[in-house]
């Protein structure tokens, strides 16, 4: 199997350890060769966006996105709040930490796509959403780098991720979003 690979943009010495207060930072995207993200309007409601925006994913919960962009899926993980019920329920002895769930007629499209993985640095970033990891930066970004990830299965079990198919997302949502899992829900208006 094929490995990522990286292409470097430039180099800038920083520190990007994700437990320190800058973070690693990505966007993903199936575009290749993006060399500045400018602010546009969120494609989703936040209460507390004020304007156009970039959009990044915290290193930790990357594994969300490491799909094509229009691919539904339901990821969930055991949080402070999780019941133990719940941990047993949707985790049981499962050793991973991370679900992500897709639909089976996704799995040709998947094995097909590359994806482009760009690295920002967090200077200009601020979290909006902890749980599933939402930075957004009202300034343009140029990336550091760029990964081309051009065998998305291998990279996500790579990672520290349970990934499953189901023939259809709609039962396992509903069941996901009335638990005590912190989840998301994403690309949900392309399921079955």
């Amino acid at each position: 199997m094929r490995k990522p690979h990286v292409m470097r943009l430039y180099r800038k010495s920083i520190d990007l350890n994700m437990h320190s207060s800058h973070p690693k930072l990505f966007h993903i995207s199936e575009q290749p060769g993006i060399s500045i993200f400018n602010p546009h309007p969120s494609p989703s409601y936040f209460d507390n966006i004020t304007g156009d925006v970039v959009f990044a994913i915290s290193e930790d919960l990357l594994h969300n996105y490491l799909l094509p962009r229009d691919c539904p899926r339901v990821t969930f993980y055991a949080g402070p709040e999780t019941s133990d019920e719940d941990r047993q329920r949707f985790l049981g002895g499962n050793k991973a930490r991370h679900v992500i769930i897709t639909e089976s007629g996704w799995y040709e499209r998947i094995k097909q796509t590359i994806l482009y993985c760009y690295e920002f640095a967090s200077d200009d970033f601020v979290l909006i959403d902890k749980c599933a990891g939402y930075y957004i930066s009202y300034k343009p970004v140029v990336p550091l780098a760029v990964m081309v990830i051009d065998n998305i299965m291998e990279t996500l079990l790579n990672r520290d991720v349970e990934f499953r198919f189901t023939p259809s997302l709609a039962a396992i949502a509903d069941i996901v979003k009335n638990s005590t899992l912190q989840f998301s829900l994403i690309r949900m208006r392309n399921a079955k």
